[in-house]
């Protein structure tokens, strides 16, 4: 039938279509514009062309940008390995399972600013509990101030952060675990097949679209967290915790330098598209080798 095309479901769209623009399209397309400006505390701005990231490029925003990856990679590849091992541990046959599973929530549960101030004191080295513990063990012959030396500073917050954010990949690959037939395990387990076995050849490949999918919102959110480094140390000691994030907000907000900032959260858009992109490209290729393997 040749009638008229039905566009119902395009008005139905239409609501969604204005709050996305609205939230979404109008502040990112704000960022880029005044990217190209010298936007300040100035009552005008005037258009500068690509100056704004010849400047952010001739400084130390390359070892910004690979100080956040590697953060990123770190924190990333801990949260997945431990949220693995504790979902396998909470589907498992085990006494106290259903408690453990309330166990593993509250740093999540547990408003960001309050876990990581916890965090904040036990780092501590005059009177903080990982100090304290370390010396009565002969570990550390004095005090620590671990939030004091660069290091310390950035793997502690690698540590909080891990802890933050590991209970919601453990519930979220745990659901996934459990989508899984049981009739699967029990046949492979009557063939004599090993627990790691069973693991690596069942469990594994199911809940590999989750592992996938947890993994590349997992390093979003990990490139992108802001409170946890802010609160533990606000980019220091002398800048060894900064990440792209924390540089943005620095240069946008402490010294007003709008236009400064808004190159470097263009230059996030960028790099988290283009993972992004890399991330489901690298999937896609596992995918097809793995389905030429099993032809």
């Amino acid at each position: 039938m040749g009638g008229r095309p039905n566009l119902f479901p395009y008005l139905l769209l239409l609501p969604a279509l204005f709050i996305t623009l609205a939230i979404v399209a109008w502040p990112l397309l704000e960022t880029v514009r005044l990217s190209f400006t010298d936007a300040s505390l100035k009552p005008t701005e005037e258009f500068i062309g690509l100056a704004n990231y010849e400047k952010i490029f001739s400084r130390r925003f390359p070892e910004v940008i690979g100080r956040t990856f590697y953060w990123m990679a770190i924190s990333v590849t801990l949260k997945m390995v431990v949220g693995v091992l504790g979902a396998m541990l909470l589907n498992s046959a085990v006494p106290g399972r259903s408690f453990m599973r309330v166990l593993v929530m509250p740093p999540w549960i547990v408003p960001i600013a309050i876990g990581v101030f916890m965090w904040r004191w036990m780092y501590n080295g005059q009177f903080g509990m990982i100090s304290g513990v370390a010396q009565h063990l002969g570990i550390l012959a004095g005090p620590y101030e671990f939030l004091g030396d660069r290091t310390g500073a950035f793997y502690s917050t690698i540590v909080t952060d891990v802890w933050v954010g590991t209970p919601l990949v453990t519930i979220y690959l745990l659901a996934a675990m459990q989508s899984i037939s049981p009739d699967l395990h029990e046949a492979a387990w009557v063939d004599g097949a090993s627990r790691m076995y069973r693991f690596r050849r069942i469990t594994l490949p199911l809940i590999m679209p989750a592992v996938a999918t947890m993994g590349l919102l997992s390093a979003i959110w990990t490139f992108n967290s802001f409170d946890i480094i802010w609160i533990l140390t606000e980019g220091g000691p002398r800048g060894s915790t900064t990440t792209m994030i924390i540089d943005t907000y620095k240069t946008a907000i402490s010294r007003n330098r709008y236009g400064e900032g808004a190159a470097r959260a263009v230059m996030i858009v960028i790099f988290l598209s283009s993972f992004a992109g890399f991330y489901f490209y690298m999937l896609s290729r596992m995918a097809k080798r793995s389905l030429s393997n099993d032809k």
